[in-house]
């Protein structure tokens, strides 16, 4: 198989790009692959390091609040779709897989003007602006919730998942004593996204002292730029661990009971495939709001609560924490729910849905 694959912007959506490659080479170790992204998003260094071969584009995001500066975002489009449109031609891919991001629009665009056969993939419960243009332009289109069903044209779009909760079900778990953390008692895990939140780390500082003498334990992922100041400004209770970032998070994930966390799409993937219960603080600050549609999905499923960050305290916290873990059927009611929300054979569902439309006429 000869596939295309374009994906950019954040790990949300170039991971789920990285497993779908990871199981079209599984399932086909022939293949061959083109990764088309930005020239300075993340996906222009991480893609090289994974071997692949990797072509980028100067490419923008349309600006929301300074329209006039989208002047220079439509020549980058123009120029892009032209530049996209050789590189598909010499490459002359069987499939072209858009996986989220702006810099899926030209390409995207590009293929299906050169009758190439398409595949996109949406992340969040809410579509974002680059599918909800290309959603006319893909033969099939999957999505990682059903809820999401409802925003395309039913005859294309398949639920899949999305592949990034397979992946941490391979995942193999880490030792908690790796952590200075007891195996036999429960574990929190705070985290708000890889670089952590001002908002959350200053609330934080606060909360901490409370959790001194709780029968379960807490480690906190900060994130790199705030570490420095809990260990110069607060006093950490014996049973809570601070790091500036983990490693190895999904094998971290295996031995999370109750995770506290933002509610982008792969945290979201990745909790459901596990069945953790979780308590989601929506991020506030993201296009569209759609963490807090991802967290509402999970929310009216009984498989979390919500905590929005303006409310985010020791009272609210604590509370729901302690209600969540000393409540035996109410942990495990959110366990089962979560659980159901989880696709654990994504890869193998898109792996599939490609396969298929390859094969059709």
């Amino acid at each position: 198989m000869k596939v295309i694959i374009t994906a950019g912007g954040t790990g949300g959506h170039i991971y789920p790009a990285l497993a779908i490659i990871k199981k079209i080479k599984q399932m086909e170790p022939n293949s061959e692959f083109l990764y088309i992204g930005t020239k300075d998003r993340m996906e222009a260094t991480l893609i090289p390091n994974e071997n692949i071969p990797y072509v980028g584009l100067e490419m923008k995001g349309l600006n929301r609040k300074q329209i006039w500066k989208n002047i220079q975002v439509l020549s980058c489009f123009t120029t892009a779709i032209k530049e996209s449109k050789k590189i598909i031609k010499k490459f002359n891919p069987d499939v072209v897989l858009g996986i989220g991001g702006y810099v899926t629009v030209p390409v995207i665009y590009a293929a299906k003007k050169l009758g190439y056969k398409i595949f996109i993939h949406e992340q969040n419960c809410i579509p974002g602006l680059s599918n909800k243009l290309l959603a006319h332009y893909a033969n099939r289109i999957g999505v990682s919730l059903e809820a999401s069903m409802a925003y395309f044209p039913k005859k294309k779009t398949k639920f899949t998942g999305n592949p990034r909760g397979e992946e941490v079900m391979q995942a193999i778990s880490i030792d908690k004593r790796t952590y200075g953390l007891n195996p036999k008692k429960k574990l929190v895990l705070i985290v708000m996204g890889s670089l952590g939140s001002m908002t959350i780390n200053d609330k934080m500082k606060e909360i901490l002292v409370h959790f001194k003498n709780k029968p379960y334990e807490v480690l906190l992922i900060s994130g790199k730029s705030y570490y420095d100041s809990y260990q110069q400004e607060v006093k950490i209770p014996n049973n809570v661990v601070v790091v500036p970032y983990v490693d190895k998070m999904l094998s971290l994930l295996k031995k999370t009971d109750l995770i506290v966390s933002r509610a982008g799409a792969s945290t979201i993937a990745e909790i459901t495939s596990l069945g953790i219960p979780s308590i989601l603080v929506p991020s506030p600050y993201v296009t569209h709001d759609h963490q807090r549609k991802n967290a509402l999905a999970l929310k009216e499923a009984g498989a979390s609560i919500i905590i929005e960050e303006e409310s985010f305290s020791a009272n609210t916290l604590i509370k729901e924490i302690d209600d969540i873990l000393t409540n035996e059927q109410r942990y495990v009611n959110m366990h089962k729910n979560a659980e159901k929300l989880g696709v654990v054979d994504s890869s193998d569902r898109i792996y599939r849905v490609i396969k298929e439309m390859i094969e059709e006429k």
